[in-house]
């Protein structure tokens, strides 16, 4: 075990290396991205149909699962909205304090689920509301501000329209993982929880007689994970942040111009502050930062919204035309398609595997109750505020063919300069807003990373302290690297954990299914 730390930290060294003729951010970003090109290029090979059209194998199982989920669950993305709010609202809370119900199938001593959890009388750790928050804080944030600028300038207005879309299905995808991070979790002596697919893909591929297939999967998933913590759920939310910090304090004339590595230290002290706490500490952040920004920010969007009433009818007209019969964009309805549902799924993670580790923490004894509520993730993270985002870029005139040239990089001011023009000193918040979504979204990704970490290294306080002091490490290169890197890398990892994820929960979809059934049994009494 000390071999495998040593031999990572060994390999973590020449990131910080210093030499005379290059500075330190450059050396940073050079060592990273030639360490992690090969990955990069696997994960987005591009299959050629024409020579205008060119589409990333990754979207092919994550737009196939979500339209599959959709349909085998009867369109429970739509239909199960309501009941998803009541949950959250606490409307059916005694049902998980129950000391036993078995009309709905559940007649285990305490009334616990059968399969779901290790230990009987612990239900978890958090509220539906705080897994809601600690998984959302994952998702909504820069995605929703850089990413969408980036799908609408590369792929047009017309990608809005296949982001809602991909939100839409992708709440299916949501239900089903999220009901089997629950149904599968473990809960310690202690009351602490270890879910995710890691453990539905071992369990739940065992009990359908593949347990081999389960292993491989969850190992690939568990690497992956961590992988993606430090990559999109880490260095590229820092880059982000930083990139606004040092816009808003002067650019190039800015203090901390060239000194992104100073900026990561100050993140990374804050995040270790509370990553120490667990997932406890985590969801407390949480359940006070996300809603509080999502307001802010959706009232800014609004504000924008009303206060050109008259542009907005003309703006979803560029949408719906735009994603039918896009013109001036490379690939056409399919390259637009493309960068709406690749924008979309890095955003909400649907299918990702990712959330189901925040609520496999939920105190419930109902697998499919959590799944309800994480149904409403991508419809809040996608359909409402990437949206919004969406239509304040249009309504300020910021989509046109010149903004297609712009990098990763120039796309969150994009979205800050289409605030701007409406309320001019909304840059501020919204560079606050950027630095808390950040730090949320990096917090709630710690804790991801540290249970496949855990699921591949043991559940020792050692392995814990080691996982969350190189994860700080790596808040430090992220703010430092420049994000050519940073977003090859964030995105690659990211998609990869789809590959496992995807498979194992295709094959448990029926046993979903059962949990569906058992509790909407349950809730009809």
């Amino acid at each position: 075990m000390k071999l495998k730390i040593h031999t990572l930290l060994a390999l973590l060294l020449p990131i910080f290396s210093f030499a005379q003729d290059k500075g330190i951010d450059q050396i940073i970003d050079e060592k990273f991205g030639d360490a992690t090109g090969w990955f990069v290029n696997f994960i987005f090979y591009q299959i050629e149909f024409t020579e205008d059209i060119k589409v990333f194998w990754v979207l092919f199982p994550l737009i196939m699962g979500a339209t599959y989920f959709t349909i085998y669950f009867k369109f429970i993305n739509l239909r199960g909205i309501r009941t998803s709010i009541n949950i959250v609202r606490g409307k059916y809370d005694s049902l998980d304090h129950h000391e036993t119900m078995e009309a709905a199938g559940d007649a285990t001593p305490g009334g616990d689920s059968i399969e779901t959890i290790a230990v009987e009388g612990h239900e978890g750790e958090v509220s539906h509301f705080q897994a809601l928050t600690a998984a959302l804080s994952a998702t909504v944030g820069l995605g929703n501000i850089a990413g969408v600028a980036i799908a609408v300038s590369i792929g047009g207005a017309g990608a809005t329209f296949w982001m809602i879309v991909a939100g839409l299905l992708g709440m299916a995808s949501k239900f089903v993982e999220c009901t089997l991070g629950v149904k599968y979790r473990d809960i310690d002596e202690n009351g602490v929880v270890y879910g995710g697919p890691m453990y539905y893909l071992t369990k739940g591929l065992k009990s359908k007689g593949l347990e081999k297939l389960g292993k491989v999967l969850a190992v690939l998933f568990a690497i992956f994970v961590i992988g993606g913590s430090f990559g999109g759920g880490n260095m590229f939310q820092v880059n982000q942040a930083f990139q606004l910090v040092e816009n808003i304090t002067g650019g190039e004339a800015s203090v901390l111009h060239g000194k992104g590595w100073l900026f990561g230290v100050v993140m990374a002290a804050l995040v270790g502050i509370v990553i120490i706490g667990g997932i406890k500490k985590i969801a407390k952040v949480t359940d006070k930062i996300v809603p509080f920004m999502v307001v802010i920010y959706v009232t800014a969007s609004l504000f924008v919204i009303f206060s050109n009433i008259n542009m907005v009818g003309d703006a979803f007209g560029q949408i719906f035309t735009g994603a039918f019969s896009p013109e001036g964009v490379a690939g056409g309805a399919i390259g637009v398609l493309v960068q709406g549902f690749r924008r979309a799924a890095f955003s909400n993670e649907a299918g990702i595997g990712s959330a189901s580790i925040a609520h496999s923490a939920v105190k419930t004894k109902y697998a499919a109750s959590e799944g309800m509520v994480a149904l409403l993730e991508p419809f809040i993270d996608t359909v409402v505020v990437c949206t919004m985002t969406a239509l304040v870029l249009i309504i300020t005139g910021n989509v046109n063919a010149a903004n297609a040239s712009l990098n990763d990089a120039q796309a969150i001011l994009l979205t800050s300069g289409a605030f701007e023009s409406a309320i001019s000193w909304f840059p501020y918040v919204l560079t606050i807003a950027v630095v808390l979504f950040a730090f949320s979204t990096m917090i709630s990704w710690s804790y991801y990373g540290f249970q496949g970490w855990a699921y591949l290294f043991g559940r020792s306080k050692k392995m814990e302290y080691t996982y969350k002091i190189i994860f700080c490490l790596f808040v430090i290169v992220g703010s430092a690297a420049s994000l050519g890197s940073v977003i090859g890398f964030s995105d690659a990892m990211i998609f990869a954990m789809m590959v496992p994820n995807m498979v194992g929960v295709i094959i448990l979809a029926p046993k979903v299914k059962k949990e569906l059934e058992k509790y909407l049994k349950a809730i009809k009494g």
